[in-house]
C-alpha cells in the first residue's frame, strides 16, 4: 500500500518521547509497555505511527489522552467502548453475539449524546459494530461528531460499501477499519455466515478500503475451536497474507449464543496460548500483524477489561460489558451512561481470564426467553462470579 512504510524502532521511540508525559508514568508500566510494544513491528500509515488497531496510533492526540487520562490521572471511566449503529444486518452467523439483543434503536441525536459522554468519561478509542453499521445512514455525522482526539473503528461485513462511501468514511475520521472473513474457503464462510455471497462481498471490500491507501485495514475473523486445533490458522493467515491487509484481527468464536453454550466449543488455555505463540512468531516476522483477543487479554497482558475498561452500548442503548456478554447493566435511556457504568464497573475489578469463556453457564442459567440476561438478573449473577487474579498490566496499575 502506497501510503505505508515500517516504521522501525526509533519511530516508536521518537513517537513516544513525543508524549512527554510518559516520563511520569511509574517504571514498573513503562517497562510493561516497552516489553509489550517489541512484540510489534510498527508501520507508518500517512502519518499515523501504528502498533495494532486496539490502540490508537502512538502519536496520535488519543493515545496522548490515553497517557494522560489513564496512565497518569488513573481515570475511573472506560479507555475503550463499542457501539452499535444498527442490529439490521443482512447476514446471518450462528456465533453472532447480537442475535438476541432487540428493543427500540437508537436515534442519532441519542448516538452523537453518547459519544460526547463516553469522551468525558476517557474513551480514547471507539469501535462502530452492528448488526451491519454501515446501513445506519447517518454513519458519516456520527463519525464526524467524534472528533480527532479519538480513535475511530468500523466492524463490517461490506454489505453496501462503496468507493464513495468509503472515501467519505475515511475523510469522516475513520483510521481502523476491520473486514468480517473467517475461512479462506468461500463456501465455508458463506455457510458460517448463512449468507450466499458473503465471501465475495467481503473480498470487494477489501479491495476498495485497499484502493484508499490511507486507512489501516483488517480482517476481522472468528477463529472456531476445530481450526486452532487442526493447525489450519497457519493456513489461514497465509491467505491473509497474500490478500495485502494490513493486520489480521483474530478472536475465538464464544459462546454468546446458546448453539456455543457447550464445552467442547470454547477454547481451552493451552490452546489460546498455541495462538498466542503464532502471533509473536508471525509479528517478529512483519510480513502482517497478527492481533489476536486472547493474546491482548490474556493474564500475562492487559487482561479481561469488561466492565472495567471496555464498554458496549448496542443498538438499543442497552449497557453491557462487551459485545461478547449478553447482558445489560441498564439502558441509558433510563439512567446516566456514567452511573450505569460507575454500577456495572463495581461488578467487575478486571481479571486475567475472557469472562464469557469461563462464565457461560453462569449466563444459561439466568438467560429468559431468549433474551439477553436483565439488569436485575445481571447483578444477581455477578455475585456468583469467581474472579481470578488481575493481569500483569493491572496488577502494576493499581499497585
Amino acid at each position: 500500500m502506497d501510503h505505508m512504510k515500517p516504521a522501525g524502532f526509533m519511530g516508536i521511540v521518537k513517537a513516544l518521547l513525543a508524549n512527554y508525559r510518559m516520563v511520569r508514568v511509574k517504571p514498573s508500566l513503562n517497562l510493561f509497555l516497552y516489553h509489550y510494544l517489541q512484540k510489534f513491528k510498527p508501520i507508518d500509515l500517512d502519518g499515523n505511527l501504528i502498533i495494532h488497531s486496539h490502540l490508537p496510533p502512538l502519536n496520535s492526540k488519543a493515545y496522548s489522552r490515553f497517557v494522560t487520562e489513564h496512565l497518569l490521572r488513573q481515570s475511573a471511566g472506560p479507555s475503550h467502548a463499542q457501539i452499535g449503529l444498527t442490529n439490521a444486518c443482512p447476514q446471518n452467523c450462528l456465533y453472532c453475539y447480537n442475535k438476541n439483543r432487540r428493543g427500540q434503536t437508537m436515534a442519532t441525536a441519542e448516538i452523537l449524546e453518547l459519544i460526547r459522554r463516553l469522551k468525558k468519561m476517557g474513551v480514547v478509542w471507539l469501535g462502530f459494530t452492528g448488526g451491519e453499521p454501515l446501513l445506519n445512514k447517518d454513519i458519516i455525522e456520527i463519525l464526524e461528531s467524534a472528533g480527532d482526539d479519538v480513535t475511530l473503528k468500523l466492524f463490517t461485513t461490506g454489505c453496501t460499501l462503496t468507493k464513495q462511501l468509503a472515501a467519505d468514511l475515511r475523510r469522516a475520521g475513520l483510521v481502523y477499519v476491520s473486514v468480517s472473513l473467517d475461512h479462506w474457503q468461500e463456501r465455508k464462510h458463506d455457510e458460517a455466515r448463512r449468507y450466499p455471497g458473503a465471501f465475495q462481498t467481503a473480498l470487494k471490500a477489501i479491495e476498495i478500503f485497499k484502493g484508499l491507501g490511507n486507512v489501516h485495514l483488517s480482517v476481522s475473523s472468528v477463529l472456531s475451536r476445530d481450526m486452532i486445533r487442526n493447525g489450519q490458522v497457519e493456513e489461514f493467515l497465509q491467505f491473509l497474507i497474500d490478500l495485502e491487509v494490513h493486520e489480521a484481527w483474530l478472536s475465538e468464536a464464544k459462546p454468546s449464543v446458546a448453539a456455543y453454550w457447550h464445552k467442547e466449543l470454547v477454547i481451552t488455555e493451552e490452546e489460546r496460548l498455541k495462538v498466542c505463540q503464532l502471533q509473536d512468531q508471525y509479528n517478529q516476522m512483519g510480513t502482517i500483524t497478527v492481533n489476536y483477543l486472547g493474546h491482548f487479554e490474556g493474564r500475562e497482558h492487559f487482561g479481561c477489561n469488561a466492565g472495567h475498561k471496555m464498554v458496549y452500548v448496542d443498538a438499543f442503548g442497552e449497557l453491557s460489558p462487551c459485545v461478547f456478554t449478553p447482558m445489560t447493566f441498564g439502558n441509558i435511556r433510563e439512567k446516566s451512561i456514567e452511573t450505569l457504568f460507575a454500577d456495572m464497573k463495581r461488578c467487575f475489578p478486571s481479571e486475567g481470564t475472557c469472562f464469557i469463556n469461563k462464565n457461560f453457564e453462569l449466563i444459561h442459567k439466568y438467560v429468559r426467553d431468549d433474551a439477553i440476561v436483565s439488569p436485575e438478573d445481571s447483578f444477581a449473577l455477578m455475585r456468583e462470579v469467581q474472579f481470578e487474579p488481575r493481569s500483569r498490566f493491572f496488577k502494576l496499575y493499581y499497585h
